[in-house]
């Protein structure tokens, strides 16, 4: 690996070292794999190179999105899917695009776009980290841009309000919690006793989702009703970032 590979994210509160699912990733998946990166906690996205985060940085090259992060920690040597058969492999990609298609967009919607949410947890977390003036613009960008991503794949037909939407969105995302409490079962992570790449996008949208402290809580009630899930996201954040819980 080059000798300065920096990440930049969004920092961490509530027991999480980053409050941002696709930050989350990268950061478990560089713990699983070894990677040593240097992470950097930014204040705001705006001044990042091309504008979002989680962003890895590495001599010349600047990548952005945790699949093509992972894909160059992979390239660089640094696998946590070396001992995966062909089988899981492929598993691992269709569980992946489940989460994005199904689980995702509740995230999403559950931060940015959930009135109460909003207004009383995740503006004021971004706002208080945002320096003046962007405090005040930021978080609304980011809170459309959410809407906008939940919306190009959820607001089509037959769904044409955002009170159809939302509930679509939260009975794709119970099913997807419950076929990820079946599938992984009693094992410690998805496929046996190491942590792979699965396990880092499993954790990165769970961990957020089951340890803001949101009023309003309808995902993150069921979330907590499978404690096979809470238990993974609990295991990683002790072994993994040495997290007291007990002090969370």
């Amino acid at each position: 690996m080059a000798s300065s590979v920096e990440l930049n994210c969004w920092g961490g509160d509530w027991g999480l070292p980053s409050v941002h699912a696709e930050c989350l990733v990268v950061m478990a998946y560089a713990r699983f794999s070894h990677a040593p990166l240097k992470v950097n906690i930014v204040d705001h996205s705006w001044n990042a190179p091309r504008g979002s985060v989680p962003l890895l940085i590495s001599d010349d090259t600047v990548i952005s999105q945790p699949a093509k992060i992972l894909n160059f920690l992979r390239k660089e040597k640094y696998n946590a899917d070396f001992e995966l058969s062909a089988k899981e492999g492929a598993d691992t990609l269709a569980y992946i695009a489940l989460l994005e298609e199904k689980l995702h967009p509740a995230v999403l919607y559950t931060f940015w776009v959930e009135a109460d949410n909003y207004y009383n947890v995740t503006k004021p977390w971004f706002a208080s980290r945002i320096p003046f003036p962007l405090n005040w613009y930021l978080p609304r960008k980011m809170s459309r841009e959410a809407l906008n991503r939940i919306l190009l794949t959820k607001g089509g037909p037959p769904l044409y309000t955002i009170t159809e939407v939302e509930a679509q969105i939260y009975r794709d995302a119970k099913e997807c919690l419950n076929l990820l409490s079946h599938r992984l079962g009693t094992s410690p992570f998805f496929f046996g006793n190491m942590p792979t790449t699965l396990d880092a996008f499993v954790f990165g949208f769970l961990a957020p989702l089951y340890k803001a402290p949101f009023p309003k809580v309808l995902l993150q009630d069921h979330l907590k009703q499978l404690p096979n899930l809470c238990r993974f996201c609990d295991d990683i954040l002790t072994c993994y970032f040495r997290v007291n819980l007990s002090d969370g």
